[in-house]
């Protein structure tokens, strides 16, 4: 097409040339598509003013150095006739050309064009696509495992050790129309009983043209440092032990609307959300016993919430020092299915039903048998019109963050409070908190994710190399980490360890884990469930597991794009 157009514009100028009654013709060349013009123009350059000559046309002595020249050669005239002709031939052929033109643009509008990464986009870019997903291959050796003998008929106490698939997700994001753009990503290692339980984000979101978003969809909570940072950044394989407890095992990821604004120096996000898609997590009180979605027979109500965090940098030298601070805050309400004859158990299950309630569960930081130790049993049990009953009707959760970055130096911790409210709870409460202190050997700093106000992908000074030229990023990590779920009428357990990270980072989306950690007080003696009328019964698992002592060697080897 370019070479017809350069042919069509030589021929348009030659025959102005050769008909102007004029003697002199100054001509133009575009430098990028060499088209020739007769007038100027952005991008044309002047090649030079050009005479009719008896015998040729020559270029004038006061033609541009500059320009490329184009010897000239005689034409003869045309008669009119012959003009005419020539005249609707070259409209003829400009009208196919704008028509040609138009065509390809139509068709480039809805072609995806490849780009470096697993990235989509249109020409005009009205439509985005980007793959991504991550694997994480994790394995446990329980080097110290000194539990209680199990008794009876009960399998031993002790945590096993072994490998799995800890994570294995596949998603596409990207943007439509400018300000719109989307995310959809499945988890088929928590797939497990429902399609839906593999749902992770699946929301669509309007970004506003200042700072100010709006979505719609599946998505995480506004909660916690810890728990709005991809487990793809974490320090430690695992989440500490309050942030799973109160946020990600009743599953942060719930349906809802959320609204975010975000600049450089803070962060805030505010969400109403209702329960989470699939049957994954103790707070889904509106699926049955089979792992099936259910608005009939008993499955109750679905629960919602109103929940949010700020955070910020209100100290910053650079992106490389900073101090960073939130806090956030939530209120849940709860489900509570009672049989007709007013009695509540988790029996139900065995005619397909839910009755709803809450329970709370943590375990020790491992990542292949994250047996739950630490449990609360259902908050709800007994009869409803039993002076025993108990029934949660709601919770509160409260928490508060901190952060410090200073070069390859950073330190973290967290507070976590849960308030239990219903019939015949009197202010219990949960509690966890946890700090660490992390330092790079190779002189990288913890990177900031404006959006989220959480931590973002390490990039490696050097990556590594074979030959010995880079040798990656290298991180040493020690934290605490503390929870107690024994307050008031609930006896769910207590306790607190340690932990020791090396990781490696060869390339920014490589990364090697190995985690130690050592349990140093174990309390779980006190661990109970309840039965139909309410009672106490002991949970001999958790219990199993009293003054334990364990010390748990933790690997992964993840895969991110």
């Amino acid at each position: 097409m370019k070479l017809f157009r350069l042919t069509l514009a030589v021929v348009a100028a030659t025959n102005a040339l050769t008909l102007s009654s004029a003697y002199a013709l100054d001509l133009y060349v575009d430098t990028k598509t060499k088209q020739i013009f007769a007038e100027p123009g952005p991008g044309r350059v002047h090649m030079g003013t050009f005479e009719k000559s008896e015998k040729t046309s020559a270029k004038k002595e006061t033609a541009d150095s500059n320009a490329p020249s184009i010897p000239a050669s005689p034409q003869p005239i045309a008669n009119s006739t012959e003009l005419n002709t020539i005249r609707e031939d070259l409209q003829l052929k400009a009208s196919k050309i704008e028509a040609l033109e138009e065509r390809v643009k139509q068709a480039e509008k809805v072609k995806m064009k490849p780009v470096p990464g697993l990235h989509y986009e249109s020409k005009d870019g009205n439509f985005t696509a980007s793959l991504d997903g991550r694997i994480q291959i994790d394995s446990q050796a329980n080097v110290i495992n000194e539990v209680l003998p199990a008794t009876g008929a009960h399998l031993p106490n002790e945590l096993n050790s072994g490998a799995n698939i800890r994570r294995a997700r596949l998603g596409v994001e990207g943007s439509f129309y400018k300000n719109w753009d989307y995310k959809f990503e499945y988890d088929f290692s928590r797939g497990a009983g429902t399609v839906a339980a593999g749902i992770t984000d699946a929301f669509i979101r309007y970004n506003f043209d200042s700072p100010l978003s709006l979505k719609i969809g599946s998505f995480k909570e506004p909660f916690s440092l810890e728990e709005a940072t991809s487990n793809r950044f974490y320090t430690f394989i695992e989440r500490h032990m309050s942030v799973n407890t109160f946020v990600d095992n009743p599953n942060t990821y719930k349906t809802g609307i959320g609204i975010n604004y975000a600049v450089p120096r803070w962060q805030t996000g505010l969400a109403f959300q209702t329960e989470p898609v699939g049957g994954f997590g103790q707070s889904v009180s509106s699926v049955n016993a089979n792992g099936n979605q259910s608005r009939n027979n008993g499955s109750g109500d679905i629960g919602w919430q109103g929940i949010g965090r700020i955070s910020g940098r209100p100290w910053m030298i650079d992106e490389t020092k900073f101090w960073h601070f939130g806090v956030s805050a939530g209120h849940t309400t709860v489900n509570n299915q009672y049989r007709a004859d007013g009695t509540f158990s988790q029996a139900n299950a065995t005619a397909g039903q839910n009755s709803g309630g809450m329970s709370f569960v943590g375990f020790l930081g491992t990542n292949v048998d994250r047996t739950n130790v630490l449990n609360t049993g259902n908050l709800t049990s007994g009869s409803n019109d039993s002076p025993d009953a108990r029934r949660i009707d709601s919770y509160d959760r409260y928490g508060a963050e901190t952060a410090l970055v200073y070069g390859p130096f950073s330190a973290q911790a967290e507070y976590l409070r849960t308030n239990i409210n219903g019939l015949n709870y009197s202010g219990e409460h949960l509690t966890g908190y946890y700090g660490y202190l992390s330092y790079f050997l190779t002189g990288e700093s913890r990177a900031y994710h404006v959006r989220n106000g959480a931590w973002n992908r390490i990039v490696p000074n050097k990556s590594f190399h074979w030959n010995g030229t880079g040798l990656g990023a290298w991180e040493f990590a020690v934290g605490y980490d503390y929870l107690n779920m024994n307050n008031g009428k609930i006896r769910g357990g207590e306790a607190d360890m340690i932990r020791f990270a090396l990781n490696w980072y060869p390339h920014t989306h490589v990364r090697v884990m190995t985690n130690v950690n050592h349990v140093l007080n174990l309390n779980t003696a006190g661990v109970v469930n309840y039965n139909a009328a309410g009672e106490p019964i002991a949970n001999d698992r958790s219990q199993g597991f009293h003054d334990a002592n364990i010390t748990s060697f933790l690997t992964r080897v993840q895969v991110d794009f």
